[in-house]
């Protein structure tokens, strides 16, 4: 059975739902931790070393992780929606957003007190805290580096910033239902992970320069 489909509260659990306990909270601080450490680490970083390459590859590590995490598993163990790519036969891709049932309806439920369903609302709360808060701190940081002329500090937050939508686009969708808009969605999330790609191709590049051609000193004519 499909566990995002499944709304049966086991027995004992009950009253889970409206407990301000967290049900599940190695995920719920996992589901902050690598965002948060990201962005610490570009606002303070720069006290203890001035080397650009070492906070950035540091910084796309945790966005990196913190993008599957809360793509692969937050997202479905704390609010029970789920979002996925697949391609078909014919090479067309697909992105697929799934919500468990009751999730859809979690905002006015949590405020009525009724909760019947195994979406905790503190976990709800957080989950959603956490893209929103986090992604908006990005913009800020895209929007200082902007007027500051700083572009190597530009790239990064672009890609932080490419993640993060990502993930807050994708769970929007899911929470909104996948009725409407299906093409403009699926363009937009080709164009995000398209991007990436040629960001990182990029960055391999200037990593990695081309060689210089080797030094021949010209031969006399005999």
């Amino acid at each position: 059975m499909d566990p995002l489909s499944d709304d049966t509260i086991p027995f004992g659990e009950e009253n889970l739902a409206n407990s301000t306990k967290l049900p599940h909270p190695y995920v719920t601080f996992f589901h902050l931790f690598f965002r948060v450490s990201a962005v610490v680490i570009y606002f303070f970083g720069r006290i203890f070393t001035d080397s650009f390459i070492t906070l950035f590859v540091l910084i796309i590590l945790l966005l990196s992780m913190d993008f599957w995490i809360v793509k692969n598993i937050t997202g479905r163990i704390m609010v029970g929606l789920r979002w996925w790519n697949y391609v078909d036969d014919d090479g067309v891709s697909h992105w697929v957003y799934e919500s468990r049932k009751s999730a859809n309806i979690m905002s006015s439920l949590c405020q009525q007190g009724s909760v019947q369903h195994r979406v905790n609302s503190s976990e709800h709360r957080i989950f959603w805290a956490g893209l929103w808060s986090v992604t908006g701190m990005w913009i800020l940081f895209f929007i200082t580096s902007f007027f500051s002329i700083n572009f190597k500090w530009m790239l990064l937050v672009s890609i932080a910033l490419t993640l993060n939508i990502a993930n807050l686009h994708g769970y929007i969708k899911c929470k909104g239902g996948n009725q409407e808009n299906v093409g403009i969605s699926s363009m937009a999330s080709s164009f995000i992970f398209q991007n990436i790609g040629k960001v990182r191709e990029t960055m391999s590049s200037l990593n990695n320069p081309p060689s210089s051609p080797p030094n021949i000193k010209p031969t006399g004519i005999v």
